[in-house]
């Protein structure tokens, strides 16, 4: 495995890790559908949260959340629209992105963005 992607599967373990210590319960981890996928799929208390995860080594150009545009968002939004057809157990659902920087030898920096986006609705 190409080390870009081990370094953002260990974004995608943090991430789940702060999630649960904030009582979300975890339900799915890089669920696909078709060629789309989510990094996490959650539960929080009656809300259905669907959670990108963006990690770097830094935040010199861009914050990573910054990296999840209007093309990444319709993909996701896709992908819930099929996982809500799957699972009809929810009524409210909403997208978060958590951004982590993760510098060397210093601790990583965790942004939870909650309802960081809204369908249909252009940020």
């Amino acid at each position: 495995m190409a080390s870009h992607i081990d370094f953002g599967k260990k974004g995608e373990q943090m991430s789940r890790q702060f999630l649960e210590s904030k009582g979300y319960a975890i339900l799915k981890e890089n669920w696909r559908f078709q060629h789309k996928e989510v990094d996490l799929i959650c539960k929080d208390e009656n809300t259905l949260v669907f959670v990108e995860v963006k990690t770097r080594s830094g935040d010199y150009f861009q914050k990573p959340y910054e990296a999840v545009e209007t093309k990444k968002q319709k993909l996701l939004i896709e992908a819930a629209e099929a996982f809500i057809l799957e699972f009809k157990d929810f009524t409210e659902i909403r997208f978060d992105i958590i951004s982590i920087v993760q510098k060397p030898n210093a601790s990583a920096e965790i942004e939870h963005i909650i309802n960081a986006f809204t369908p249909g609705l252009e940020n």
